[in-house]
Parts: C-alpha cells; structure tokens; sequence
C-alpha cells in the first residue's frame, strides 16, 4: 500500500541523518514511512552544493532548502491556489503522475471512484493549470500523455482484396459492434526496434471491457500467435468458449493462419473461435486495440529492443492497463468490469 504524506520538519531532519549515515532510498522511505518516490523527490527538492575546506565540492541534502522550496513555489504561483494548502494531495497526483505514468484526468478519477478523502478538491482543468504553470517540482508536460487527442472519424475507403481466406468483418454479426455482448476481443502485435528485435507482443483486448491480455511472441510469425492461442486455451480450459468467443485481426502475415487460429488444441475436429479479418489498411475497425496500444507504449515506448524484456516485465505492463481507471467507465478499471464479467459466467 502506498503512503502519501507531506513530510515534516522532523522527517526532513531525520531523512538528512539517515542519507548522512548511508542507508539506501527504499530503507529511508521505509522508516519514516513513505514510498521511495517521495524520497527520491524530495532529495531533488532539498540537494545544494557544498565546498569543502579543500576547495572539493559534493552534493549534500538540506532540509532547510527542501522546505523553503516546497512552500515557496506553492506561494509564487499565486495566492488563491486552492492545492496550496493541501499538501497530501500535492504529493498523491505528483506520485501518480510522475511515478505511474496517469494522466491528470485518470488521477482524479480515481480519487473519485476509490472515494478517497483530501482537503481540497479541484478540477481537471484546474490541474492541467497548475503543471502548465509549473506548480508542481517534478511534473511538467513532459511527462503527459498526450493531451487532447481528437477522435478520427471513419473515413469510407474503397475495399481492397484481402491477402487472407478467412472470414471477413462484413460478415461479423452487427450487434457485436454494440459492445454490449462479453467475449468479443481484437487482436494486434506490437513491434520492437526494427531490425534488431526478434520479439513482439501480441495483444489482445476485450471489446465490452477493454481489459487487455499480453503476451511475448519469442517469433513475429503465425506458429507463435497461433502457439500462444493454444496455451490460453489451455489456461481457460471449458470456459474458453464464453470468454473467447470471437477475435477480430487485421491481414498481418502473423494471422495469416486463420485455421490454425479457430482449431481447437484440444480437440482438432473442434472449433474453438471465430476469428474475423479487416479490411486493408483500416486500423479503425480494431478502434479498442490501437487505443490500448498507445497505453502500452507509455510503458514500452517505440523503437525499443522487446528481446531485452521477460515476462515478467510484460506481466506488469499488462497488470497496468487493466488497474489503470477508464473515464468511460466511470473511472473503473477494466479489470473490475472484466472480473464482475467472468462473474456472470460462473
């Protein structure tokens, strides 16, 4: 659980004699009683330079500077700034922001729906005010993602010739497109640093919930995707069917193997999925997957190596998405929607 706190004069005085006598960042937080961000934070706030008697120079921490800072840039940004006084709640969004990667609209939110209890109480545009004023020491825009991303609107394409012989999305059921049906999921593989990594994702996201499952592809091929397939069947044993019930992809060369995707492993006479292809250059008709992919890109930014990563590193980034909270949602997450979903089924 994680603790937010403005610190006091003691803790600063206890933080300065903790750093003097060598003991690690995480020690300290655990001590007096915050998370480690709140220390690296506030080392940054409270570091100065000081010259020895010998004229070498070091980096030393002051609580006297850390303190001054603090309050004097909550004082400059203006008089009536209603964060000013509630520090806890300054220190809840830096961490937030700067150390879970949320965005403004999605801190707030959670406040909302966890009902968590601050002194102040401000607004999305208030907040987006406050970092682009620079109230806050470790957030800026920098670290925003971004802002005001307009909705494309479906442009109508000419229809080309599919590469692949499996079933077409003019022939997926309409009412699927209502999202209001659990089960229904779109596929994608997210690709790392061209030319030198061997390794992808593969990503496949709920349409009603938008929960995310991820995984590695040691292969960008369709052995891999269609391998990968096989061991969540296995995983989902007789559920699988309820909650895969049909897997929209678009005609990358990894899907290509659209029986090897909808046979059952377990039993080959067997269909286990029914898995639809878009049309040609019409990324719009998988609108859930690319959103989420640019939530993984948040953790995994473009251009990166993916043969550095384990699964264990893609595990959390998946963990991330589904407990990050949805504004259409109500600020839920997609893991509580998804979870009450597999409820029902029970």
């Amino acid at each position: 659980m994680r603790r937010f706190k403005q610190l006091s004069r003691a803790d600063r005085l206890k933080l300065e004699a903790l750093l003097k006598a060598g003991h690690g960042k995480q020690e300290i937080a655990d001590q007096i009683g915050v998370h480690v961000s709140t220390i690296y934070r506030e080392i940054k706030r409270g570091t100065y330079t000081h010259t020895n008697s010998d004229l070498t120079e070091e980096e030393r921490y002051s609580p006297d500077i850390a303190e001054d800072k603090y309050q004097q840039n909550l004082r400059d940004k203006g008089p009536d700034l209603k964060i000013g006084k509630d520090h806890r709640l300054a220190e809840y969004i830096e961490t937030k922001i700067a150390e879970d990667g949320y965005s403004p609209g999605a801190v707030l939110g959670e406040i909302k729906a966890k009902g968590l209890e601050f002194e102040t109480e401000i607004s999305k545009p208030t907040l987006y005010s406050y970092i682009d004023k620079g109230i806050f020491l470790t957030i800026t825009n920098k670290e925003l993602p971004v802002k005001g991303r307009r909705k494309k609107k479906n442009k109508k394409v000419r229809r080309q010739a599919r590469a692949n012989a499996g079933t077409s999305i003019e022939k997926r059921p309409e009412d699927i497109d209502t999202r209001e049906e659990f089960g229904h999921w779109e596929m994608d593989t997210v690709v790392g640093k061209r030319g030198e990594s061997k390794h992808s994702l593969l990503v496949l996201t709920e349409r009603k919930t938008r929960n995310e499952l991820i995984y590695l592809l040691y292969e960008h091929t369709t052995e891999q995707v269609c391998k990968r397939l096989d061991q969540l069947e296995a995983e989902w044993g007789e559920r699988f069917g309820q909650v895969f019930k049909t897997i929209t992809v678009d005609n990358g060369s990894e899907f290509a193997d659209w029986e090897g995707m909808q046979q059952s492993a377990a039993d080959e006479s067997e269909k286990r999925v029914t898995v639809f292809y878009c049309h040609p250059y019409c990324s719009f008709e998988r609108g859930s997957n690319e959103n989420q992919n640019r939530l993984v890109r948040r953790k995994i930014p473009k251009g990166e190596n993916f043969d550095d990563r384990t699964e264990d590193d893609i595990q959390r980034v998946e963990d991330w998405i589904n407990d990050y909270p949805r504004e259409m949602f109500g600020w839920k997450t997609s893991g509580e929607l998804f979870q009450k979903e597999l409820a029902r089924l029970a």
